[in-house]
């Protein structure tokens, strides 16, 4: 049982330490920079109060990153408190105003009281770089999306017919056809045949096709929109940006599969039908390479949405509701994988379908067959062995 709790409220230049005892009471309270002597000074200075400290803390990473190694490095106890629920928490206790000394205290104090908070370990390195390589990916797909719906708006304005003749997110002929050729008279007086041989030149696929798209939808505008040679010059950068996101995209997508791949969980989590090598890196970096860090496996459900939580109330018993704080994009990827393995594998077909027999809609089966593929991750991790697919024995009736 710890004697002191020190809870720490962390920002980008300075963080508060908090340090409270058995009681409640508060032995220190500290606001310091976010350099590494001075938080060496902090943890010596607890330490002296106390060689058995449980700190805590509201960020797992950024502005927190360099006290976590800090602590980590000094063999303390640490556990995770989102910031999400020190808010929460905050409404019981004195006081409507908010400040960094109330937060580390009510960090320290939910510490000393609760027993359902994350311990933080000794990070996975190729976790951690998965953790980056994937929050970088996720960001340029994002770019992307909003990169695309401003080329459609933007060419939208000045040539309708042109954004319904192509699906700009998966056609990368499209793309190369607008760094060339973005207003109907340019590509009229090109012609199709000339436009084909363009389209060719630049490595384009069934470049014949898409010029024939193009010059039909040319055809169809005689009429030029106020504006339309500046539009048409955005919408040509708007292209090259998007077909440079792309390129970004391919690179992080190799980075991310390479530096997957030498994990000791790899060959393990990659054995799991419906789960590659970005799916994978996923589950590796938002569980930190360990998925037995979680203590349990209805604890990881739990992080990832797909542990229903009771709502009872009065005579009202066993109902259960799907939980509102959990981790989306550990959810995201285990429903990803349950999505691609009823296609590829025949057991999670099977179970997927049994599941809509009893009444449940598709998005339930769904997530009921990530639930089940969870437990199978977190029990291959466990014996560290690979997935084996269920092969009926000769004559043994089909289950």
């Amino acid at each position: 049982m710890p004697q002191l709790w020190a809870g720490v409220d962390a920002g980008k230049a300075h963080h508060h330490c908090v340090v409270i005892n058995a009681e409640g009471d508060k032995i220190l309270s500290r606001r310091v920079p976010n350099n590494e002597a001075e938080l060496l000074e902090l943890i010596a200075d607890v330490r002296a109060l106390s060689p058995d400290v449980l700190w805590a803390i509201d960020l797992n990473a950024g502005g927190g990153a360099l006290l976590i190694a800090l602590l980590v490095n000094h063999d303390q106890a640490l556990l995770y408190i989102p910031g999400r629920t020190v808010h929460h928490a905050s409404a019981g206790y004195r006081g409507s105003g908010k400040s960094d000394a109330k937060d580390a205290f009510i960090i320290a104090d939910q510490a000393r009281m609760r027993r359902d908070l994350h311990p933080m370990t000794a990070g996975d390195e190729i976790a951690v770089d998965l953790r980056i390589l994937t929050a970088r990916r996720y960001d340029l797909t994002a770019d992307r999306t909003r990169a695309i719906n401003r080329l459609r708006a933007q060419i939208l304005e000045y040539f309708p017919a042109l954004e319904r003749a192509f699906d700009y997110s998966s056609s990368k002929a499209a793309l190369v056809l607008l760094t060339g050729f973005q207003t109907p008279a340019a590509l009229r007086e090109c012609g199709q045949a000339e436009l084909a041989t363009w389209l060719r030149a630049r490595k384009v696929r069934n470049g014949a096709a898409i010029a024939a798209t193009a010059i039909a939808a040319a055809r169809a505008q005689l009429t030029a929109v106020p504006g339309q040679s500046t539009a048409a010059a955005m919408t040509a950068r708007l292209a090259k940006g998007v077909m440079a996101l792309d390129e970004e995209i391919a690179e992080t997508d190799a980075l991310i599969e390479g530096r997957f791949r030498q994990h000791r969980h790899a060959a393990v989590i990659l054995s799991m039908p419906g789960i590659g090598p970005l799916l994978g890196a996923e589950i590796i970096a938002l569980t930190g390479g360990d998925p037995a860090a979680f203590g349990s496996v209805d604890r990881l459900a739990g992080v990832a949405g797909l542990a229903p939580v009771p709502r009872d109330s009065g005579r009202v018993q066993g109902n259960l509701r799907r939980p509102r704080r959990y981790n989306r994009r550990l959810l995201r990827a285990f429903y990803l994988s349950a999505q691609y393995a009823i296609v590829r594998c025949p057991e999670s077909k099977a179970f997927y379908e049994r599941k809509r027999h009893e009444g449940k809609v598709h998005k339930q089966a769904v997530l009921a067959l990530a639930r089940r593929r969870l437990n199978v991750v977190w029990a291959l991790v466990r014996d560290e062995r690979t997935f084996q697919p269920h092969v009926p024995r000769p004559g043994s009736a089909a289950a």
